[in-house]
């Protein structure tokens, strides 16, 4: 081998150094395309997407039904990613919604909402209705209301707003007489015992169904009612939720004001009216729900009442 044929090894000298600027010019202009595209991503949030698509958080409390697989099926294919945060405690999803941890809620009826604002300082607003589903009373030792006995007990849910609906559901049903005609804020503290057939007996809404065996009956929610198998058509009585009286207990659709004219929002408000997604709802209700279509504007003045109700009874 000649010299010119030698490599620097070859002839025991250093290495020269080889020339690497174009490589790492190329690495450092993936590496900045890379970051940019992972900020994107992380600040996109609950905008629109590198794909043109929106993404929208609602906080529900009944996560596993079908009806929010359809339904979030069908917002996809309106270019809506919807993602339901899921709350096993009904009071966690406003103060998330406020802190804008979700866009939306779909879980309360508009009194729920309106002790909400009041209590919080708070402007949570409705912007679009679903359903109302009956408040029912439930009996396993007798088969109708005139069977319930003189200084008979029924259990009541100890939440403010469904203790007040069911003490007015005990009241249409001939068993208790509240002060006054009740409110939507009475408390047992308001029934006339003298007038009235039964005691009342508060108790956790999740406890009411367990409590029937030791009662002559209990107002069940509906969700408690369901989950524990009870059949609606066996209830011995229920509010009517075509009733005016009913407003109160609308289900709605829940975002901030400032956002409560956002399209986005009320494009899925109009989605929830599908058929596909109402007839799952109605199904998994057991034929009890029943849907209402009221505008932004009747749920705000329903809000604007109830809130102006609550306030004054602080």
């Amino acid at each position: 081998m000649s010299d010119n044929d030698a490599t620097p090894a070859d002839l025991g000298l250093p290495e020269k150094p080889r020339r690497r600027g174009g490589a790492v010019a190329v690495i450092a202009v993936v590496l900045i395309a890379v970051v940019a595209a992972v900020l994107y991503a992380v600040n996109s949030g609950s905008d629109d997407t590198a794909a043109g698509r929106t993404k929208v958080r609602i906080g529900v409390t009944d996560a596993s039904k079908e009806y929010w697989k359809t339904y979030k099926e069908l917002a996809a294919e309106r270019g809506i990613d919807l993602e339901t945060v899921n709350f096993s405690d009904y009071h966690q999803a406003n103060p998330a919604l406020s802190q804008r941890q979700i866009d939306l809620n779909l879980f309360q009826h508009v009194l729920f909402l309106a002790n909400y604002d009041v209590s919080n300082d708070d402007t949570l607003t409705p912007i679009g209705s679903s359903y109302v589903v009956p408040l029912s009373l439930y009996s396993q030792k007798h088969t109708d209301v005139a069977a319930i006995p003189q200084g008979g007990t029924v259990a009541v849910p100890n939440d403010k707003t469904n203790q007040a609906r069911a003490l007015l559901v005990l009241q249409q049903a001939g068993l208790i007489k509240l002060k006054g005609g009740g409110t939507v804020l009475s408390t047992p503290a308001d029934i006339d015992t003298a007038a009235s057939k039964v005691t009342v007996v508060p108790v956790d809404a999740a406890q009411t169904v367990a409590s029937l065996p030791s009662v002559d009956g209990a107002i069940v929610n509906n969700n408690f009612a369901l989950d524990a198998d009870l059949d609606p058509s066996a209830a011995l009585f229920g509010d009517d939720p075509n009733s005016p009286d009913a407003a109160p207990y609308i289900n709605v659709f829940v975002t901030r004001a400032e956002d409560k004219d956002n399209p986005v929002y009320h494009e899925l408000v109009e989605l929830y009216r599908d058929k596909r997604v109402a007839d799952q709802v109605l199904a998994d209700s057991k034929g009890t729900s029943v849907s209402v279509d009221r505008t932004q504007a009747e749920l705000e003045g329903i809000l604007a009442g109830l809130t102006e109700t609550v306030r004054g009874a602080k």
